[in-house]
């Protein structure tokens, strides 16, 4: 789906299910309810891929506000510090601040997060006035580009690992450039293989509009199944490592007969053991 601004991803997966007539519909990542983009959702039992659509690299096309911080880290939060300078930096200035980003660090998720404190979430805490502060987690930006600079917002595009927050990067940013800044727009392009152009509009859901499980593990090498192989895997036994194939040990792969998804296996040394079954 391509989830427009002011709604939540919770209410494209109610829209999803009362067209379609069935609870069993969910979602591969949250957005905001001011972001915009990619919002993978399945049906069915195809909800048991969501874990490898989750673990795919992301790209957002972002825009932080430099000079005013939010306790949000975000346009809907209220305002905690920042600095208006006289001059801004110049397009230099920003472009190295965001391109020294890039790598593997150490983020401090935002208050107003879906984190976990003693079994309560982050953002409730911080809505009572709780101070929060929560433990920083390993991610990684793996490419980051500045698109244009028009003091004080700067627009960037970024790719970066499951569970990075954008509001952060933008968080981070102010405090490198001393300034402060929040986010004020956020689009998702990507996940994995899956791009927003491909995405439907919310009043475009109907039953002849989903596509195919196989379509969200374009990321996934494929093996072609026989039909004595797939009444194996259909039991969720494992089946030989054909000749030829290759894969590191637990590496996922896609077993499939023609355009049809049967099971995404696991690499274990020869073997191939089926993890997620789909066709019975």
């Amino acid at each position: 789906m391509d989830k427009p601004a002011g709604v939540t991803s919770h209410d494209v997966v109610a829209r999803v299910r009362r067209v379609l007539g069935t609870k069993a519909v969910g979602h591969t990542g949250t957005l905001d309810p001011f972001a915009t983009g990619l919002l993978v959702t399945l049906v069915g039992r195809a909800t048991r891929l969501a874990r490898f659509v989750e673990g795919q690299r992301k790209t957002y096309r972002a825009t932080l506000r430099l000079g005013l911080q939010t306790d949000t880290d975000d346009l809907t939060g209220s305002a905690v510090g920042g600095t208006v300078p006289d001059v801004w930096p110049g397009e230099a200035q920003v472009r190295a601040a965001l391109e020294a980003m890039v790598g593997t660090q150490q983020q401090r998720p935002p208050a107003f997060s879906a984190k976990h404190v003693d079994g309560v979430r982050s953002h409730r805490l911080a809505r009572r006035g709780v101070d929060v502060d929560l433990v920083p987690v390993e991610v990684t930006i793996h490419a980051m580009e500045l698109l244009s600079w028009r003091a004080p917002d700067a627009e960037f595009r970024v790719t970066v690992s499951p569970g990075t927050y954008i509001r952060a990067i933008a968080r981070d940013v102010g405090i490198r450039l001393g300034l402060g800044a929040h986010l004020v727009a956020l689009r998702r392009e990507s996940i994995g293989a899956l791009t927003v152009d491909e995405a439907l509009p919310l009043d475009a859901i109907d039953a002849a509009a989903m596509k195919a499980p196989l379509t969200v593990l374009g990321h996934m090498p494929q093996v072609e199944l026989d039909d004595a192989m797939r009444v194996f895997v259909q039991h969720g036994r494992a089946i030989g490592l054909p000749e030829g194939a290759k894969g590191a040990k637990g590496a996922k792969v896609a077993l499939v007969q023609g355009e049809e998804l049967v099971a995404v296996a696991e690499v274990d040394d020869d073997r191939l053991q089926p993890v997620v079954v789909l066709c019975g």
